[in-house]
């Protein structure tokens, strides 16, 4: 009981660490939030009375393209934030503050779990303004209050799982660089899915990796959930997803740091 209660303890240091460091230098925390923000007004206003008219009323359960848009880009918000998680992760890495916790009485398991807890505050609260510009804009979901729990819950677990996987990302990259541009096809892999338009108006190659890829099934049941739309199995297969990434990424971290302990 010692041991964990002084691993808590650590972990919660470590996790007021990286939200103060976020804090001190907003800047790409900023830019990850921007970016969804932008690719909604961008596909609502410039794109969206064409899309739309294709898409057809039952796809977004009698609304506007809006809000057939909006799951989309706030499941491509918490995408985004992985690349927050890789990039702190490798500066540390690069500045030998790794090393300098391995030699410090501290938890090993401190300084992976305040990154990745840190990180899902993070993208969390980037997650929850883009749903505010979301309804600013004309989103209207008719979700229950349940049902708006199921939603941030999917959400967060999904940025659990993206968040570890981009912790072991961060410590195997060389340098920021390599950090900042491995994760990149996270946060664009919504758009070769149901994000933008239904899998079923793209070509058949095309379509059959828009519907089997892990963030289809995951957008379909934030948008059953918010909307009203079936969900079908989309649920149970997007939280298979969800848990297989975690589990995946946590393992991988675990080992990547263990190993660059004993070298």
């Amino acid at each position: 009981m010692a041991t964990l209660s002084y691993a808590a303890k650590d972990s919660r240091t470590m996790v007021r660490r990286n939200l103060k460091k976020a804090l001190r230098y907003p800047s790409l925390t900023l830019t990850v939030v921007i970016m969804p923000i932008m690719m909604l007004l961008l596909f609502n206003y410039a794109f969206g009375t064409a899309l739309g008219s294709g898409i057809g009323s039952s796809a977004v359960g009698g609304g506007e393209y809006i809000d057939y848009l909006a799951p989309g880009i706030v499941l491509m918000a918490a995408t985004s934030g992985a690349l927050t998680t890789a990039i702190s992760v490798c500066v540390d890495k690069t500045e030998g503050i790794v090393n300098r916790f391995r030699t410090m009485p501290i938890s090993r398991a401190s300084f992976l779990t305040g990154h990745v807890v840190g990180g899902v505050i993070q993208t969390m609260t980037s997650v929850a303004l883009v749903i505010a510009v979301a309804l600013l804009v004309g989103f209207r979901p008719d979700a229950t209050p349940v049902e708006w729990l199921a939603a941030i819950g999917l959400l967060a677990l999904l940025t659990l799982a993206l968040t570890w996987l981009s912790a072991a990302i961060g410590l195997i990259a060389k340098n920021v660089e390599t950090a900042s541009n491995i994760p990149m096809p996270l946060t664009f892999l919504p758009f070769i899915g149901s994000a933008i338009v239904p899998p079923e108006s793209m070509p058949a190659g095309l379509r059959w990796f828009a519907e089997y890829q892990p963030f289809t099934p995951i957008i379909e049941t934030l948008r059953g959930l918010w909307l009203g739309t079936g969900i079908g199995s989309s649920a149970a297969i997007g939280l298979a997803w969800c848990v297989a990434l975690t589990v995946v990424g946590y393992l991988w971290a675990r080992r990547t740091f263990r190993t660059g302990a004993k070298r």
